[in-house]
């Protein structure tokens, strides 16, 4: 997870980002990902405090252009953010780029204060989100959509170019609460819950591994056709001695790979990682714990 922003420092210049995303491309790090946000904005002492990050898609089509191996993606895309028939245009777009290797994250968003900031409507996210994954599915998966609702519509919409892969970009989406699993279960090709440290203390993760498999059960559908991704929270104390260690996967390389295997074992097939310190220095010992994993 590649973060944009520097706590109270700002966002990372373009060079520092090329550097850490080409620092695990090389490595073997399988993907590479991004959250989707316009900025966050909190209320300290009764004053609202600002810190501005990259716009995810341009950052995104960035990094698949100076990388040769590793899925991008965000992680995940605020669908009340963009049309979703152009959404569909630019995850194709990239996957141009990537030559096949985009993942196009899709959630609802959360953080209120970016939605008034940037003038969307923040009620009937789901709502919204629905009727969005009717368009995109339809063009990412067929090629065409036509729809017609309350929050989104497409009126003979084709997608052209198709990108290199036509119906096989993978949708991956996050939810936790029953609409959204059903969605789950009807659109997605990998569904993702964050953030987490060891697996023996996710009790969050378990309820919402139960209730998804409702939801699929729900659809008749097979467990075995969703793949599973978790984000965790890692940090290398060799490499960050002043990084928090409580609540997260803490320790070296080999540690973090048996805080892997957990996950493997309760059949998550892709870890997304929080990684401190986000340098490329850290993005090496990552590349050692996920390789040591792999066995």
């Amino acid at each position: 997870m590649v973060p944009f922003s520097e706590g109270e420092e700002g966002a990372r210049s373009w060079a520092e980002l090329r550097a850490l995303v080409q620092a695990a491309d090389d490595v073997g790090l399988d993907s590479i990902y991004a959250a989707d946000h316009l900025l966050f904005r909190e209320a300290e002492e009764g004053e609202a405090r600002t810190v501005g990050i990259h716009e995810a898609f341009t950052m995104l089509a960035a990094f698949a252009a100076v990388t040769r191996r590793a899925e991008v993606g965000p992680l995940v895309a605020a669908m009340p953010f963009r049309n979703p028939a152009l959404l569909a245009k630019m995850a194709a777009g990239i996957d141009e780029i990537a030559d096949g290797r985009f993942v196009l994250g899709v959630g609802c968003g959360w953080h209120e204060p970016e939605f008034a900031a940037f003038g969307y409507e923040f009620d009937h996210r789901v709502s919204q989100f629905a009727q969005g994954m009717e368009i995109l599915a339809g063009l990412l998966r067929t090629g065409r959509a036509d729809f017609s609702g309350r929050w989104q519509s497409a009126r003979d919409a084709e997608l052209l170019p198709p990108g290199p892969r036509p119906g096989r970009i993978p949708i991956l989406i996050a939810g936790k609460r029953p609409r959204m699993l059903s969605l789950v279960a009807r659109y997605a090709d990998r569904w993702n819950a964050a953030w987490y440290g060891h697996w023996e203390d996710a009790d969050e993760l378990r309820q919402r591994l139960a209730r998804l498999r409702d939801a699929l059960e729900a659809a008749g559908r097979d467990p075995a056709t969703l793949t599973l991704t978790v984000g965790l929270d890692v940090t290398f104390p060799a490499l960050a001695p002043d990084a928090r260690t409580d609540g997260v996967i803490a320790g070296t390389a080999q540690e973090v790979a048996e805080a892997f295997r957990a996950y493997a074992q309760a059949g998550f097939e892709e870890v997304i990682c929080h990684c401190e310190p986000a340098t490329p220095d850290g993005m090496a010992e990552l590349g050692r714990a996920a390789a040591l994993t792999r066995g």
